[in-house]
């Protein structure tokens, strides 16, 4: 028998409430005041990779049941969904997955989103996480199609400690290619992403700094997270973002960098001696709840308020059923008002603690 595990509850869902748009060039806000300005779009459920922290292949086996294609919005319908977004104050669109690039011709979706502007009659920034496997054959396309930055995931430079994270046939020097490509192709500057576990790979972070100093990318050091049900979190695996930069800058002097607490999601640092900048994502030990603009939506049509939810509001009905863009608005706008989501704030409470929450290879993180 087929494996299953919770995504969102109730996936057929009902219908969203409505509201009044905000008027043009001003933002949906949700209860706490925040603006909507991001949107990431899970387009795969779908990874090559089973790194232990998002898809353990003890539960993402060979019996796993993905999605169906039939399931997945169409790039057309996306394109769709991301135009009523902007009306609403989206800016910014990250395409996720699972991994993206293996929905095929991604490109072409990429293309459609290039054509949307803000209300502004600004175009919209587009950007790309990925796991890198592909990129190196893929990064011209997708700059050639619009897009204009990406973020790659690496979690370890050692060959038989990335094995080891990734559980793929994939090595660091695939990685890397990809990321030299992506700089290439102009899709910069290329931020890369460590999740760190202690006693797993924490011995990589002074290598990891090591070896993107003076590259001109961006590397970003994230505190293993409680996404989902099936990772095997736990608190004494998390190293705090403060003893990351602590171990940096006991061999690179390091400098605070000012950034917009709205919408900030890294507190950002630069080396003492011009040698660049590195990041770190503090979720755990720094919740940024507050200041938190994203929406996500996932490859069937759910959107979702926050990374830690357990349920979701469908889109794909409303849309497939012929809903105009004004009525999608409406429905967005509504959704977006009604937004109190703050796990992070909220973690360690009994409530935060037993919620079951979407799996982030659903979701994108």
């Amino acid at each position: 028998m087929s494996k299953v595990i919770f995504l969102a509850d109730g996936r057929a869902g009902r219908r969203p409430a409505s509201a009044e748009p905000p008027p043009p060039g001003q933002p949906a806000l949700d209860r706490r005041a925040r603006p909507l300005r991001d949107l990431r779009i899970s387009v795969t459920d779908r990874c090559n990779f089973r790194c232990t922290y998002c898809m353990p292949r003890e539960v993402f086996d060979s019996d796993y049941t993905f999605m169906p294609h039939s399931a997945l919005l169409s790039f057309e319908e996306i394109a769709k969904l991301a135009g009523v977004f902007a009306r609403l104050g989206v800016e910014k669109i990250r395409l996720t997955g699972g991994e993206p690039l293996l929905r095929k011709h991604l490109e072409n979706l990429v293309a459609l989103l290039a054509e949307l502007r803000t209300p502004a009659g600004r175009p919209l920034e587009l950007t790309l996480t990925t796991n890198g496997s592909a990129l190196a054959r893929k990064a011209v396309a997708l700059k050639q199609a619009g897009l204009t930055r990406v973020t790659v995931s690496l979690d370890a430079l050692d060959p038989a400690m990335f094995q080891s994270m990734s559980d793929s046939g994939f090595t660091p020097d695939d990685v890397l290619r990809g990321i030299d490509a992506a700089a290439e192709a102009g899709l910069a500057p290329v931020k890369v992403n460590m999740v760190v576990r202690r006693g797993l790979n924490d011995g990589q972070i002074l290598p990891m700094a090591r070896r993107f100093r003076g590259t001109g990318h961006i590397l970003r050091f994230i505190e293993f997270m409680d996404v989902g049900s099936t990772n095997g979190w736990n608190l004494g695996e998390v190293v705090p973002s403060q003893e990351v930069l602590a171990r940096i800058a006991s061999e690179f002097p390091l400098e605070p960098l000012s950034s917009d607490a709205m919408g900030r999601v890294a507190e950002r640092w630069r080396y003492a001696d011009g040698g660049g900048e590195i990041g770190v994502i503090s979720s755990v030990t720094h919740a940024f709840c507050g200041g938190c603009t994203r929406a996500r939506l996932s490859p069937e049509g759910r959107l979702f308020l926050c990374l830690f939810a357990h349920e979701g509001h469908d889109l794909r009905a409303p849309l497939r059923d012929g809903a105009t863009d004004d009525e999608l608005a409406a429905m967005l706008a509504g959704i977006w008002s009604g937004r109190d989501d703050h796990y992070s704030e909220a973690r360690g409470r009994e409530t935060a603690a037993s919620a079951r929450k979407i799996e982030m290879s659903y979701i994108g993180g």
